[in-house]
């Protein structure tokens, strides 16, 4: 992954072509791009992310610095994570004689945030994020915070207002982006923000959300990412029945998914997204006694 330290760069001059083609860092479609140009919406952002003196911040595509005065007057220490070089060059000749920022060139979805990784930052501290990210990269950045050995106590961040909506569904409403959302965090969905907040104007409309960490996990299991994967096979076919979209999902006849079902003592007439967080796992533990059982006959 490329992770380049705008701080730590010294010959300013020495930018890529594709940079010294966008001085004034215009939209770059390619990388969604859409620039958030209402102050007043900026000032309520950072009054969400509820910054304490002495406290580590990290925005993620911070673009051409909307809020980042913003964090940076509140923040201890303030890491920028920008993934178009133009803009990280931008913002980092911006910041050159501040102590609190630091501009690195990387993309979200792989920044390494333990000991001797990226961030040297968020090691052993307490951070928050707040991040206005494109949104075909949204949920795998979010995830990225959320499932880190080190994750953020609070993220805020503007996505579509549609994925907003599913993160912080309640429960009895749950999909699977909402389960892996609030299995690590409470979800909290603060404002809506228009079309016309930003250059260019996106065609619909962005959320702002909060998601807090939550002190304990609501399951206490062996292998996290095995269960997501367990799920999303329940969540194969979500308008049908629950056994129909478990065998679908499994790949396993309907009978057998039947007596998982029956084992963890929920009703097979149930569609996936009644069922609880605590129903998953009740249904996940049934899964995996049923197949001990039949690898031991």
């Amino acid at each position: 992954m490329k992770v380049h330290d705008h701080s730590k760069t010294n010959n300013r001059g020495s930018v890529s072509s594709g940079a010294k083609r966008r001085p004034n860092g215009s939209p770059k479609k390619s990388l969604g791009q859409h620039f958030l140009k209402d102050s007043s919406i900026g000032a309520r952002i950072v009054e969400a992310a509820r910054i304490e003196p002495g406290e580590t911040v990290l925005e993620v595509g911070p673009g051409r610095g909307a809020i980042t005065g913003m964090l940076a007057d509140k923040a201890d220490s303030l890491v920028l994570i920008e993934l178009d070089t133009a803009l990280a060059m931008m913002l980092s000749e911006r910041y050159e004689s501040s102590d609190v920022v630091r501009v690195i060139e990387a993309d979200a979805r792989d920044l390494d945030l333990n000991e001797g990784g990226d961030i040297p930052e968020v090691v052993g501290r307490p951070y928050k994020v707040v991040a206005n990210l494109p949104y075909y990269a949204a949920a795998n950045i979010i995830r990225r915070f959320l499932e880190a050995d080190n994750p953020p106590t609070q993220i805020v961040v503007m996505i579509q207002r549609e994925v907003a909506q599913e993160m912080a569904a309640p429960e009895g409403k749950m999909g699977l982006l909402s389960i892996a959302t609030r299995f690590y965090a409470d979800a909290e969905v603060l404002f809506d923000v228009p079309g016309a907040a930003f250059i260019p104007p996106p065609k619909v409309t962005s959320s702002i959300i909060r998601l807090v960490r939550r002190p304990d996990k609501p399951l206490d299991l062996d292998d996290e990412a095995e269960f997501f994967r367990f799920v999303k096979s329940g969540f194969k076919a979500p308008r049908k029945q629950l056994h129909n979209s478990l065998s679908r999902g499994l790949i396993i006849d309907v009978g057998e998914a039947m007596e998982i079902i029956e084992r963890a003592e929920l009703d097979s007439m149930r569609r996936p997204r009644t069922l609880t967080i605590a129903e998953w796992g009740r249904l996940y533990e049934a899964h995996l006694a049923v197949s001990s059982a039949e690898e031991n006959d």
